[in-house]
């Protein structure tokens, strides 16, 4: 992966310790369209090649944490073997020592570098479990959509998930909403900043 490259997808002063990160590592980028389940995944192939693939819709900020996450997996496993928990303290410990260098006001604007470093306390196995820094994080998305999220919508406002599930919003339980399965009348759990259709 040329650094040429990626520079469309990093913070200018990103570029160069991550592609040495990558390098060193023995890492092959692949950059993808879009999936809905994931930002980006790491694996090892019988051959031994390393293999990370990131989205290609991530904006710059995110795209640095999800690539950062994904070689955490990688080194996490070689310094501490492949019967860890994927997203266990090994892991965390090494995420965390990866990303140090990165939390800098050259890397990450000033809006959103407390929450990185808060997050970066103890990281959790998606960035979008954080619900104060995944919105600040998106406020920086290029892509422009309908949706918004969850916690902008007025109670019992009735949205849909793009799978087409509709729910009616319900009160707030401590960090989540309350939301109505309008189809099957059961009760589900939302984070603040779910991003869903609303409907009128």
């Amino acid at each position: 992966m040329q650094d040429e490259v990626l520079k469309k997808y990093l913070p200018s002063q990103a570029v160069m310790p991550i592609f040495e990160l990558i390098k060193c590592n023995g890492v092959y980028l692949k950059i993808v369209n879009q999936r809905q389940t994931k930002h980006g995944d790491y694996r090892r192939l019988p051959s031994g090649e390393h293999i990370i693939t990131i989205n290609n819709s991530l904006n710059k900020y995110r795209f640095l944490i999800t690539l950062v996450h994904e070689v955490a997996h990688l080194v996490a496993f070689q310094k501490f073997g492949r019967l860890i928990k994927p997203h266990g303290k090994e892991w965390k410990y090494t995420f965390q020592n990866l990303m140090l260098p990165f939390i800098r006001p050259e890397i990450f604007p000033s809006t959103i570098l407390p929450l990185i470093a808060r997050h970066f306390k103890n990281p959790t196995a998606s960035s979008d479990t954080d619900a104060a820094l995944s919105i600040a994080l998106q406020q920086y998305d290029d892509t422009k959509d309908e949706n918004c999220f969850v916690y902008q919508l007025e109670r019992g406002t009735k949205f849909r998930l793009p799978n087409g599930q509709i729910f009616k919003k319900g009160y707030r339980k401590i960090k989540r909403y309350e939301c109505l399965e309008i189809a099957t009348g059961r009760m589900y759990l939302f984070q603040p900043n779910a991003k869903v259709e609303a409907l009128s």
